[in-house]
């Protein structure tokens, strides 16, 4: 960014893609605050409490080919008796697991902190209403017993653990029908996976088949995010997408707004593709196997006053013939948007580290970061050599801008005899310059190509900060401890109007309008305002921009200047 015409026009791009994010949080729908009452366990115990199902929440299936439909059986919508839950801890998850309808009601992401150096972890999953989220799953069936996710199952333990050493670990839960139908539904969790597999398994010892299908859905309330203030302003969550997600092989990633759902209700059958709710840095998703043509839907659950919002895997219906087993299938991934890794579980899973209209610049950005990390273990170093690659890939470029730069400051002298010819007549004066500037072939736009080819690379890589979990509360050196956060001393900001200071001084303001003159004069102080909230990285990124860009431009200038000196002599000769 080192000509001054090109500061306009970056601070004109930056201010109308801020004015556009505030808009679009400021004019969203927004949602009732939460009031759903939950039982207080008792003192000293540990236990959950999960609402009753509504009518929405249990889908409604239609007869397996080759049999009847009687009617769908109801369900009450008192709220359940709390339950102590199942723990399981591995190296990466400490998850709940509710008895009533085994779902995965808790997650703590052990990796990661909420705040750095502090003991409590993210959760992801919870029950607490104002951060309502879980993965529910169940059996379906027009004519047989089917445990929904209000079923109460039973378990051998209360606690489980993967032990040091050991590779798998498997919680079965157990469902009993006097008629002779059993379910165990096994979860099965592995080292170093946020993965969590799940076989829902029918044993029919009844005197008739059994009919049914399997489903698996998410539900939650949107976060409520702080958005006052400094504090709101600089709370990158607020710019992240919230929502729901689903991929199929023919659609391809898609979005589903909160917003969205009563307009745009999801409603698809699909086979090799996912269901998800994402937000920022995380998610769940539920994952059916790939050959298996499930029902995707959506829908908006209405409970004490309350929205929540709701993703659905409908399985295929299955016939299992009396002594005979049947099993379903799927897999729920919870935890970190980890570019590198999601897409071996799933395609198109690693789109849930959304940026948006920029993905086709920040996805090759995250990928060089990627490499470059590797090569320093610092993502601050890796930012700056993000840098110098682009520096070097744009250098000719560059190049020519300076030059062109350096020529119209050389004309400088040249430029002030016309203003003094001419005065006031601007059109004279415009006219006396165009053709001086054609005579001696500058070009006086040279310097906006450079600008508007890194414009989409700056808030390319501003998403890339903004989404890629990598780099959550990646410290740098020094007093960066977070590169995501701003500049807690707004030493990167200052200096970055330093470099903006001196690349003014190189940069020739003769024939300038005066106003646009005196807007430059501010474009140091304005920026280093906007930069001292953004990023660390990003500042950090544009800083060393600015600064190797000064540098070529003060080593072209010499030359040119230089060689100016030298002519001089023998032409007064």
């Amino acid at each position: 960014m080192n000509n001054p015409r090109t500061f306009l026009l970056v601070a004109l791009f930056a201010l109308a893609y801020l004015i556009w994010s505030q808009w679009q949080l400021d004019y969203a729908p927004q949602e009732p605050a939460a009031t759903t009452e939950v039982v207080a366990p008792a003192a000293g115990t540990a236990v959950t409490a999960t609402p009753a199902a509504t009518s929405a929440e249990i889908p409604q299936v239609g007869p397996v080919k080759g049999t009847s439909a009687p009617a769908a059986p109801t369900h009450g919508v008192d709220m359940p008796a709390p339950v102590d839950p199942i723990v399981v801890t591995t190296d990466l998850l400490r998850v709940e697991i509710d008895p009533r309808g085994g779902s995965v009601v808790s997650s703590e992401l052990l990796a990661y902190p909420e705040q750095p150096k502090q003991p409590e972890r993210v959760r992801l999953l919870d029950t607490d209403p104002a951060h309502f989220f879980v993965a529910q799953s169940g059996l379906v069936s027009t004519d047989s017993p089917a445990p929904d996710h209000q079923a109460m199952f039973e378990a051998a333990s209360r606690s489980y653990t993967l032990a040091e050493g050991q590779s798998r670990l498997e919680v079965p839960l157990v469902w009993r029908d006097a008629s002779g139908i059993t379910v165990t539904k096994t979860f099965t969790f592995e080292r170093a996976s946020y993965v969590i597999g799940q076989r829902q398994q029918v044993d029919n010892q009844s005197a008739k088949a059994w009919t049914g299908n399997a489903y698996r859905q998410l539900q939650r309330v949107p976060l409520v995010l702080d958005t006052s203030g400094i504090k709101g302003y600089t709370n990158t969550s607020r710019y992240s997408f919230m929502g729901a997600a689903w991929y199929s092989p023919e659609e391809k990633f898609q979005k589903l707004a909160f917003d969205k759902f009563a307009k745009e209700p999801l409603d698809r059958k699909v086979s090799g593709g996912w269901i998800a709710l994402l937000q920022h840095y995380f998610f769940a998703a539920w994952i059916p196997p790939a050959d298996e043509a499930d029902q995707f839907s959506s829908a908006e659950v209405k409970a004490n006053g309350t929205t929540r919002y709701l993703v659905r895997s409908v399985s295929p219906g299955i016939s299992i013939a009396p002594g005979a087993t049947g099993d379903f299938s799927a897999r729920l991934y919870v935890g970190p948007k980890l570019q590198s890794t999601l897409d071996d579980l799933a395609p198109g899973l690693a789109k849930t580290a959304d940026y948006g209209i920029f993905t086709v610049i920040s996805e090759p950005l995250h990928w060089l970061l990627s490499q470059f990390h590797k090569l320093t273990g610092n993502w601050g170093f890796a930012i700056i050599l993000l840098v110098l690659l682009i520096k070097a890939v744009f250098f000719k470029l560059s190049e020519a801008q300076y030059r062109s730069m350096a020529k119209m400051r050389k004309m400088q002298p040249r430029v002030a005899a016309l203003k003094e010819r001419y005065g006031d007549d601007r059109q004279k004066m415009n006219q006396a310059m165009l053709e001086l500037y054609q005579k001696e072939k500058i070009n006086p736009l040279g310097g906006c190509l450079p600008m508007l080819v890194q414009i989409p690379v700056f808030l390319g890589l501003y998403w890339v900060l903004l989404e890629s979990v990598e780099l959550r509360q990646a410290p740098f050196i020094l007093w960066i401890h977070n590169l995501t956060a701003p500049d807690p001393y707004y030493v990167l900001p200052i200096l970055n109007a330093a470099t903006m200071l001196a690349t003014q001084f190189l940069t020739p303001m003769t024939g300038m309008d005066p106003l646009q003159a005196k807007m430059m004069k501010f474009m140091p102080l304005i920026f280093s305002v906007l930069f001292a909230f953004f990023p660390a990285g990003l500042v950090l990124y544009w800083t060393v921009n600015g600064a190797l860009g000064l540098l070529q431009q003060w080593i072209i200038t010499r030359r040119i200047e230089g060689g100016s000196k030298a002519v001089v002599p023998a032409a007064g000769k």
